[in-house]
């Protein structure tokens, strides 16, 4: 069993936020395989496939993205499920807007929902991709993260998050390394 996790924030009105870049690359993946998140267990939305044999849950944590671990942790305790199986998909400041980056382990990079799964999950090793937001000295990173693209920037990302149907496709057929080669 495999759980994909996207990283945001709950609510209305952080929808298209640069924090919540993981809940929009998921919404692009579940949207290409014909699903919709209309289940909901320990404080987080999700839905599910099964892809030769094998059970996937594509993940949204409902709870405030600095508690991402707390909801994630639920849900590998109930279905059993491996730290290798686990993929988070996040933004990233030190990123350009929209580039792609893919690690299999690693550190949080000061991320506040990658700090959380680490420390619920007691390890760095799992793996993830991250979306570049860029950043802006000019304002409080908190104001940045919960604020929402301007056009040129959102275009730039529009097209990294019509790739990601595809990087699904490829983390289901490839090994990570694999996939890491291709998109990275």
């Amino acid at each position: 069993m495999k759980i994909i996790v996207g990283l945001g924030n709950p609510g209305k009105e952080y929808e298209n936020t640069r924090h919540n870049v993981g809940f929009m690359a998921l919404d692009r993946i579940i949207k290409k395989m014909g699903l919709s998140f209309k289940k909901e267990k320990f404080d987080g939305i999700y839905t599910e496939m099964v892809y030769h044999g094998e059970k996937i849950i594509f993940l949204k944590p409902q709870r405030y993205i600095n508690l991402s671990g707390e909801v994630l942790k639920k849900y590998l305790d109930f279905y059993k499920i491996a730290i290798k199986d686990i993929l988070i998909i996040s933004d990233d400041l030190d990123l350009p807007v929209g580039k792609i980056k893919m690690k299999l382990k690693g550190g949080s990079g000061g991320h506040n929902g990658l700090k959380n799964i680490e420390y619920h999950l007691r390890t760095k090793e799992y793996k993830r991709i991250k979306v570049g937001i860029a950043n802006n000295k000019n304002l409080n990173t908190k104001d940045y993260v919960l604020g929402k693209f301007n056009k040129e920037d959102q275009k730039l990302l529009e097209e990294s998050l019509n790739l990601f149907p595809s990087i699904f496709e490829d983390y289901l057929n490839l090994t990570f390394e694999n996939v890491m080669s291709k998109y990275n």
